[in-house]
């Protein structure tokens, strides 16, 4: 699975990218699958959407459906949706309420909120059955910035080197993102995408901006540098400014809210992008905070789940969100429009080998990199 090719030597300005078999074959699918999202923090729920005991959702982690829950005691927790019994599948809708415990439909093994076996036909009768041993198998947790993060790995990597290190790489310093308080922010609004497109090139589409002159006008409006090519995330640190007549991260460059009160005066007028690997894009504006999360579904279909999250007299009081929704709604659409035109690409000869990188891009090639040291 080697980038290396029978090509003639790239002149200094380009690198390879990955072959198009890396976004095609259901194998490497797979493999990342076994290797990335089954082995590294994986950001999965909202913490909000599970506001009573007993509310659960199931995400699909990897190849593992994944059930998360909170406990009558308020904590938030996580098992593989999965009976210990004969493993019939104990929840199938997406979300829900356990009035008291979750039952498999099957031979009705019932267990508590915390996972254990509470009750079995027949169960008094075999004393040898552990509640805790046969109980439900758990998922490490973590809540952070307002989500549920889960690694399905018997030892999980590090959260604070894996995914807070991603935001002191692209930042500089935690405290940064610290500011906006994004766990204390309210749901404005959601989108879900389905994008007929392979994750990798969703993540290489939001590292970019080469593209940004072509097919995103109303964000080169409201950000200018970005018509130069080069993302925010190129720079450690760095904040794309808005254009001078600018008021607000909206659609039309008008005015949007108070700015989050929390942040200091470097960050009011700025966009900050980062990218928290394997699936997930962090955005920071002043008065809100747009959230993407990658639920990968098959190597040619990604679901992408976007929040965008505003203070809570933004929300409580019901204030119109729609032109700084906008914005980044037409951004995306035009982000995966682009990603689906990619996807066909991808099985042609002529990308067999791949394509290349220019200067602007070259980040990419350090992303490219990580994937295959991932499944190598």
């Amino acid at each position: 699975m080697s980038t290396d090719t029978t090509r003639a030597p790239l002149s200094e300005s380009l690198m390879p990218t990955l072959g198009g078999r890396w976004y095609t074959d259901p194998e490497i699918f797979a493999r990342e699958q076994e290797r990335i999202f089954e082995q590294m923090w994986f950001c999965a729920v909202r913490a909000a959407d599970l506001d009573a005991p007993g509310r659960f959702q199931t995400v699909q982690v990897g190849r593992e459906s994944i059930l998360v829950t909170r406990t009558r005691k308020g904590a938030i927790k996580a098992f593989f949706n999965v009976c210990r019994h004969r493993g019939v599948q104990l929840c199938t809708e997406e979300s829900g309420t356990h009035r008291r415990n979750i039952q498999c439909m099957y031979h009705a093994w019932t267990y508590d909120l915390d996972g254990k076996l509470v009750a079995a036909p027949n169960l008094t009768k075999m004393p040898d059955v552990g509640r805790e041993e046969y109980g439900l198998r758990a998922v490490h947790v973590r809540e952070w910035l307002g989500y549920v993060w889960l690694c399905l790995a018997e030892e999980p990597p590090s959260f604070e080197a894996d995914v807070e290190g991603a935001v002191v790489e692209r930042l500089g310093d935690l405290g940064l993102i610290d500011a906006y308080g994004v766990e204390t922010l309210g749901l404005g609004r959601r989108i879900t995408y389905d994008v007929k497109a392979n994750w990798k090139l969703i993540i290489e589409n939001f590292m970019e901006c080469y593209h940004c002159a072509t097919i995103h006008p109303e964000l080169t409006e409201v950000l200018p540098e970005f018509a130069d090519g080069y993302a925010a995330q190129y720079f450690v640190g760095h904040g794309a400014e808005f254009g001078a007549d600018v008021q607000g991260f909206t659609v039309d460059g008008s005015e949007g809210f108070d700015r989050i009160a929390t942040i200091s005066e470097d960050q009011d007028r700025r966009y900050y992008a980062i990218t928290v690997k394997p699936t997930v894009f962090i955005n920071l504006v002043p008065d809100h905070v747009i959230v993407h999360r990658m639920f990968p579904t098959a190597h040619d279909r990604t679901t992408v789940v976007c929040d965008w999250l505003y203070t809570r007299d933004v929300v409580e009081q019901g204030r119109d969100v729609e032109r700084s929704v906008e914005l980044f709604h037409r951004v995306n659409e035009q982000d995966f429009d682009a990603c689906e035109r990619c996807q066909p690409g991808m099985s042609s000869r002529v990308y067999r080998d791949g394509g290349v990188l220019v200067p602007s891009e070259h980040h990419i090639g350090a992303f490219h990199a990580w994937v295959e040291q991932r499944l190598a």
